[in-house]
């Protein structure tokens, strides 16, 4: 460790700046608890440092220990609120209701959709909504008492379909 220089002596910033760096980056440290912005703010108290005079300053170790503090608390205010208000913004949008229009539209879309289910034979309907549920090939080929082999071009000619009666519902609509 550096030895530390008395108060009365007039020091190069590059001595002062070496002999108690590791001493804020510990004092802020212990406040913050993340050495990444203990560091951080550390620069930035000897930045304000490297501002003074320093033959003004009488206690410099207490001069920086208290800048060091002050840094640290500031810092911790300012993501406080700084979480609080991204919390806040999520909250509000969270809580915005769809206006009329959008929860018509989305009924709409939700009648049209069941509707071109409901024009598919069953086992189209059946292979479609098990599919979309989370079912694998193997248990999509019991329920519909087909190979398992062949699900995946079922699946692929149910979808089309459904694809062709939903566009054709929603064309006729517009």
């Amino acid at each position: 460790m550096a030895k530390r220089p008395s108060p009365q002596t007039a020091l190069p910033f590059q001595e002062v700046f070496t002999a108690y760096y590791p001493q804020v980056v510990r004092q802020i440290m212990r406040i913050t608890r993340d050495q990444a912005t203990a560091e951080d703010l550390a620069q930035d108290v000897f930045l304000k440092l490297y501002d003074q005079d320093l033959q003004e300053i009488h206690n410099l170790g207490g001069w920086l220990t208290q800048a060091g503090i002050y840094a640290a608390y500031n810092h911790l205010r300012s993501e406080r609120r700084r979480v609080t208000r991204d919390e806040g913004q999520d909250t509000s949008e969270r809580w915005l209701e769809p206006s009329t229009e959008e929860r018509w539209l989305k009924q709409e879309e939700i009648e049209a959709v069941r509707e071109a289910l409901m024009s598919l034979d069953d086992r189209d309907r059946t292979l479609l909504l098990m599919k979309y549920s989370g079912y694998n090939y193997q248990e999509l080929a019991a329920a519909t008492a087909v190979e398992s082999g062949s699900v995946g071009t079922l699946l692929a000619r149910a979808r089309r379909k459904f694809r062709d009666l939903y566009q054709r519902k929603r064309g006729a609509e517009r």
